[in-house]
């Protein structure tokens, strides 16, 4: 069973993630209504990730007999900039996501609740991923600067990715 502070802990989590989910949605949208259709598929599929992220959070919350609270979550915002600011702004937010899950990850060991460490170290795994990812895609951005056809090579690549 949960303890209080860890129940309050894993819930302000899935808000989180469902905040990401909302925030790579309303980029997805961003970068689609630009005419690039590749990065807004790659930025709708990481929101579909992040709220699994966030399912995966609730159901372990409700196997361990925790009481669930879902919270509100505020609306993204809807302007973005260039593609570069887009990659810029999911590599600055996964960070803030790897920040929320390494205090999680501490707070389960201040709490010795070995199970939840357990099940957060898929979660630290996961982040190291995303940020790789992020930054991957916001160098290779960099690497181009404002050449358009390449922006557009870099669009469809991208927009390969598998959901």
């Amino acid at each position: 069973m949960l303890n209080k502070k860890m129940q309050d802990a894993l819930n302000q989590q899935i808000q989180a993630e469902l905040s990401s989910s909302y925030l790579y949605l309303s980029m997805s949208a961003y970068c689609e209504a630009a005419a690039f259709k590749g990065f807004g598929k790659w930025l709708r599929i990481q929101a579909n990730e992040e709220r699994g992220h966030a399912l995966k959070l609730l159901d372990y919350v409700l196997s361990r007999n925790g009481k669930h609270e879902l919270k509100v979550i505020e609306a993204p915002q809807a302007e973005f900039g260039t593609m570069l600011q887009v990659f810029e702004k999911v590599l600055e937010h996964e960070q803030h996501v790897t920040a929320l899950v390494h205090k999680l990850y501490e707070t389960a060991h201040q709490e010795k609740d070995f199970a939840t460490l357990t099940f957060m170290q898929w979660y630290v795994n996961e982040q190291v991923e995303e940020e790789a990812t992020a930054q991957e895609i916001v160098d290779k951005l960099k690497m181009i600067g404002d050449k358009s056809s390449a922006a557009l090579y870099l669009d469809k690549e991208y927009g390969k990715r598998a959901g």
